[in-house]
């Protein structure tokens, strides 16, 4: 197949996308003895369009899988959607304009349904586009039949081992999202608020000054406490205190949890303000006063201010005590507040019925699971143990939500019993039929569980549903534990210590052994994390791969290794894009020295089908990976000139580095370590000295030639899949039998290429090419402009090599004549 004289990554990347599909280049092979290579990928959330941050992290993944494929890995690479729960909930009322009030609930779930299916189809595409060479076979959603029935299986087994357990308990609230949410899902804010100073009246008729910045609390306020070391309120310590304008008596309290330094050192419980709130009522025992209900407004606690938001009954409720003579000032102050990290809505603190999964008891446990995963870089296991060190709370598992995996829950009108499923009538949706069985009581009447799962309770045990255990064992036994979790790094707390804490519940295993963890993509000039909510970047994902091409798009997104953040780059794409013409253009150069695959049925396109080639055993591709160092013939080599032997033994070193890269997990070194010895040493330099000699017939400029460009070739193809099968099919594939670049065996060193001496003495022919080119250049020659005479000296050995050299170093000075001298001096050149 003869390489077109232009390359258009327009037409040419959906072209080989299309190739690899139909041909199931990509397909995990169950009946394989090969070693597997298993990837718990990450589902995207379905909340809207994917971003250029999302084609950065996933990118890297891809990177990974490709390498291990060429190095004989039966890969499993399955991708997922993440859509079920209030993320596609809120898509939904965004996108159609409707709230689940305004239809109904089997109207709403059809809606968020059908909107999940046509965001995944757009998901599908851009995968495509990009060129991540995952198995689609292997795709799963979160609310299919497979996952809620993983995800509730998974609940039952938790809840015949009392590992989940439901209670009335304060619960953390999102007013906005109107469900309840888990530690996991809060973020800081940092914002600019006020102390209020209130008087609390005395049971002598004194004052207590106390500082809040919550003064639509004070309904709710419950007790006082101070310090138990501080002096200034020792005697007050058992009084009582009136709560200003709603007028309660609250008992004053010693609990070290009082900050002396924060406000006038007393402070108010209310019930609840914050998590110092819920352990001072648990603790103390004090009495539940609730002022918030979970629309974020007063109740009727609050008198005349029922009704009213939280923010308007603050303005008013201050209004109040100042005309009461109970405000004694204020003070600006910056304040760290919770909100939600889906909506960046300041929670609240409501007690209600909700299911938990047991975590506190386990941390222990967890935190040795989470140290027996390799993460990559090795500093995000630090935020992992940290999290787990932190935890406050129990997993809250349930949600006030619509859509989502239902709990397989009943309770008897009768007794309040809690009926669970039996195993084989998952998955069920109780809120559409009963129980199988009565209850044990003998009551026939039920009330379903309304709530959902939290979305992560079924994200948590991606390992299980993509790798099918209820549905094939023999499958989830070949890929579990699984190789690699690759995942952001803000989700951390979430994806990966649920799935942790579920594979440590059901099977005492962590579910991966490696774990890698991207960066964020950065939008241009400060402007933060490229999301969603922020517009997505400076283009859309699809219009900077139609502008540039996929293959200048990963050029960018392999420049930074895991945990990196990268700011996207045009510059670095369109470097990129010049990377691609410019092996393109060596490929052209090269194709008249080298045989290309004959335009027939025996080129590497029609050899074999890709189930015969890419699920061929590890061995086997060892074995012919094992023949040569690049090529099968090397037997059979030629007698190499000081140049041919100076780029293969630089090759040899590029291909431990890169390799020794990968298996690190550093595929950011490995494509810098390839770029750069692409374009400095064979593309400008060798080729260069071997024109000569490649016009002429020389054999050892053939053979050098055609195996450096295969090795290239070879480890471009993770980061650049689409230029290197072109250029593959169009001169390698019907040599190498493969039929396609990314099933052929990844290089492997040849210990007839470890040569320090030819390393120096390149270096040596580079030093005299940089000198006579910064020559012409200072004199403002064409570098291709011919000189009369070029007068080397050097010591020995070099001076030898040099003259060995001779014709290459004629063929990239375009020195006529060149004179090699040995002297006791360093390496000198003199131009005539």
């Amino acid at each position: 197949m003869a390489l077109p004289k232009q390359y258009h990554p327009q037409t040419a990347e959906p072209k080989w996308e299309a190739f690899w599909q139909e041909h199931g280049v990509y397909h995990f092979d169950p009946h394989s003895d090969a070693p597997v290579y298993s990837i718990d990928t990450p589902p995207p959330t379905v909340s809207g369009h994917l971003h250029l941050g999302h084609v950065y992290s996933y990118s890297h993944t891809d990177f990974m899988a490709r390498f291990f494929r060429m190095n004989g890995y039966n890969v499993f690479y399955p991708m997922g959607f993440d859509d079920n729960g209030l993320p596609t909930e809120r898509l939904v009322e965004k996108w159609e304009g409707i709230r689940v009030a305004e239809v109904g609930r089997e109207a709403f779930i059809a809606r968020c349904l059908a909107v999940s299916e046509r965001a995944e189809a757009d998901y599908r595409a851009l995968w495509l586009r990009l060129g991540l060479s995952i198995d689609w076979r292997y795709s799963y959603r979160t609310i299919d039949d497979r996952s809620r029935r993983a995800s509730q299986r998974s609940f039952l087994d938790l809840y015949h081992k009392g590992l989940v357990y439901r209670q009335e308990a304060p619960a953390i609230w999102c007013p906005e999202c109107q469900t309840s949410i888990a530690q996991a899902e809060l973020n800081d804010l940092e914002r600019e608020s006020t102390f209020h100073t209130l008087a609390f009246a005395l049971e002598n008729g004194a004052t207590l000054e106390i500082a809040t910045t919550r003064p639509e609390l004070l309904p709710a306020c419950v007790a006082v406490f101070v310090h138990p070391d501080d002096g200034r309120f020792a005697a007050l310590v058992g009084q009582q205190a009136r709560v200003p304008l709603f007028g309660q008596w609250v008992p004053i309290l010693a609990d070290p949890g009082a900050d002396p330094e924060k406000g006038t050192g007393a402070v108010m419980c209310c019930t609840f303000g914050d998590t110092a709130d819920v352990a001072w009522w648990k603790t103390h025992r004090l009495p539940l006063r609730m002022a918030i209900d979970r629309a974020g407004r007063m109740t009727g606690l609050a008198g005349e201010f029922a009704g009213l938001s939280v923010a308007e009954a603050r303005a008013c409720i201050v209004d109040a005590l100042r005309a009461a003579g109970l405000y004694c000032g204020a003070r600006p102050i910056a304040q760290t507040v919770r909100v939600h990290e889906r909506c960046d809505t300041p929670v609240e603190y409501v007690v209600m019925e909700q299911w938990f999964a047991r975590v506190l008891d386990f941390k222990a446990e967890l935190l040795a699971a989470g140290a027996q995963v390799k993460w990559h870089p090795p500093h995000m296991e630090a935020r992992f143990r940290e999290w787990v060190e932190g935890l406050a709370w129990d997993w809250c598992l349930s949600r006030q939500r619509t859509f989502g995996v239902t709990f397989p829950v009943w309770y008897c009108d009768a007794c309040g019993a809690v009926l669970v499923a039996d195993e084989n009538e998952l998955p069920v949706d109780p809120t559409t039929r009963g129980p199988a069985r009565p209850c044990a009581c003998g009551g026939t009447a039920f009330t379903p569980e309304t709530d959902v799962m939290d979305t992560w309770a079924t994200s948590s045990l991606t390992p299980q549903i993509v790798g099918q255990l209820l549905d094939d064992p023999a499958l989830y036994a070949q890929v579990f534990p699984f190789s690699l979790r690759p995942q952001a790094h803000e989700i951390i707390r979430t994806w990966a210590f649920y799935t942790i804490v579920k594979s440590w519940h059901h099977f005492r295993a962590i579910p991966w052994r490696d774990a890698a963890i991207s960066g964020w993509g950065l939008a241009p000039e400060g402007a933060g994390k490229i999301s969603k909510s922020r517009g997505g970047g400076p283009m859309s994902p699809q219009e900077m791969l139609e502008n540039f091409g996929a293959d200048a798009v990963r050029y960018w997104t392999s420049s930074a290794g895991f945990g990196r953040d990268s700011v996207i780059d045009v510059q670095k794409i369109e470097m990129g894009a010049k990377l691609v013409t410019k092996l393109w253009n060596v490929a052209r150069f090269a194709e008249r020295f080298i045989a290309p695959a004959p335009d027939d049925e025996s080129s590497g396109c029609h050899a074999k089908s890709a189930e015969a080639d890419c699920g061929e055993s590890a061995s086997s591709r060892l074995e012919v990976a094992a023949a040569g160092f690049i090529r099968r013939d090397a037997d059979a080599m030629p007698t190499l000139s000081p140049a041919d032997r100076w780029i293969l033994a630089g090759a040899q070193r590029l291909v431990r580095r890169a390799t020794e890269a990968f298996l690190a997990y550093d595929y950011a070194a490995a494509k810098h370590e390839t770029d750069a010895f692409f374009w400095r040493d064979f593309a400008d330099n060798y080729l260069e000295m071997a024109k000569l000699r490649l016009y002429a017939g020389d054999p050892a400029a053939l053979w050098t030639l055609q195996a450096v460009l295969l090795v290239l070739l070879k480890l471009f193809a993770p980061f650049f899949p689409h230029i290197t099968e072109e250029i593959y099919q169009g001169l390698f594939a019907a040599e190498e039998g493969a039929i396609s670049i990314h099933c052929s065996a990844w290089p492997r060193p040849d210990a007839r290429f470890d040569d320090a001496a030819a390393l120096a003495v390149g270096e040596a022919l580079v030093e005299i090419a940089t000198t006579v080119r910064r020559y012409k250049s200072e004199r403002g020659l064409s570098l291709g402009a011919e000189l009369a005479e070029l007068r080397i000296t050097a010591e020995e050995p070099l001076a030898e090599q040099l003259v060995a050299a001779e014709e290459d170093l004629c063929s990239i000075t375009r020195a006529k004549s060149v004179v090699v001298e040995v002297a006791a001096t360093d390496l000198h050149v003199s131009i005539a």
